[in-house]
Formats: C-alpha cells, sequence, structure tokens
C-alpha cells in the first residue's frame, strides 16, 4: 500500500507572512511567483528564518525582483561562501504576466506588494498581490468596520 497525499494546502507550509499589506493596501488581484533562491537560503527557509515585513517588488528591465525580503543564515552555513540576509532575489514569472504586472504598476499607478511565502510541491513561492496604497482615513474605517463585525458576532453569540 502506497502513501496517502494530503490534500490542500496544509498551514505548516506556509513560511512567512505580510500582515501589514492587508491593513496598508487594498489587494486588488494576487499572483503566484517562483523564487531564484541559493541553497544556504532554502534551508533557513525551512528552518522558518524568514521575513516579508520590508520587503517590496519592483519591474526592471522586464523581470520582477523582490527586494528587503531577509533570510537569516544558518549558522551552520558553509564557511566558504559569505550569505546576504538581504539580498536582491529575482521572481520567477511568466512573460505575459509580467507584462501585465508593468502596464498596472506604470499606467494604473499600482504597488506590487509581497503578501506570503509558502512551500508549494516542494518548491518556495511567493504571493504577490496586485495592490493601491491606502489613505490614513480608509484604515481607519476599516478598523472600525472590523470592530463592528467583532461585536456584532459577540452580541449575535450571547443574544
Amino acid at each position: 500500500m502506497g502513501k496517502k497525499k494530503k490534500q490542500g494546502g496544509d498551514p505548516s507550509s506556509t513560511i512567512a507572512l505580510n500582515r501589514k499589506a492587508r491593513h496598508d493596501f487594498f489587494i486588488e488581484d494576487r499572483l503566484e511567483a517562483g523564487l531564484a533562491l541559493e541553497g544556504w537560503e532554502v534551508k533557513s527557509m525551512r528552518a522558518g528564518r524568514a521575513q516579508l515585513s520590508e520587503s517590496y517588488v519592483l519591474l526592471r528591465n522586464g523581470e520582477a525582483f523582490l527586494f528587503g525580503a531577509h533570510i537569516t543564515p544558518l549558522p551552520t552555513a558553509s564557511t566558504h561562501i559569505h550569505p546576504d540576509p538581504s539580498r536582491t532575489r529575482k521572481l520567477l514569472l511568466h512573460r505575459s504576466e509580467i507584462n501585465r504586472l508593468v502596464g498596472a504598476v506604470e499606467r494604473k499607478g499600482y504597488t506590487l506588494v509581497p503578501m506570503a511565502l509558502y512551500w508549494k510541491r516542494g518548491r518556495a513561492k511567493l504571493e504577490i498581490g496586485l495592490a493601491k496604497g491606502k489613505k490614513e482615513f480608509d484604515k481607519r474605517a476599516a478598523k472600525k468596520d472590523k470592530d463592528w463585525e467583532r461585536e456584532r458576532a459577540r452580541i449575535l453569540k450571547h443574544g
């Protein structure tokens, strides 16, 4: 008898989340991109040492790059390499996806925001959000709505 494969994405496949992205931006569309990584980065990500909080995505010369993502090297990293924790990493996207993103960013004023870093079939993937920035009053309105939903759920639960 063979082993049964798990269905769906299990929560342990998530490496890092960018929680501030939903607070600071209206997310209009999402894309999945691969990452060009080095060996020590993959090992560190398997150990859960990745951070997306200050990272952003830029399009240059028809290619997408991830800036500011911090992957802390493991202390057991090889001695003959000098790991750079916040190096620029290339994102792997299809040409049609890059062309669509270039159009949205340059003509319509959108921003590319890294949302989540996760494993999919043994490969590291980055979820990118095509987003518009929120103003301060938008953030206050979103917080007010969230508080009201929480209060409404509390009232309905306790009657």
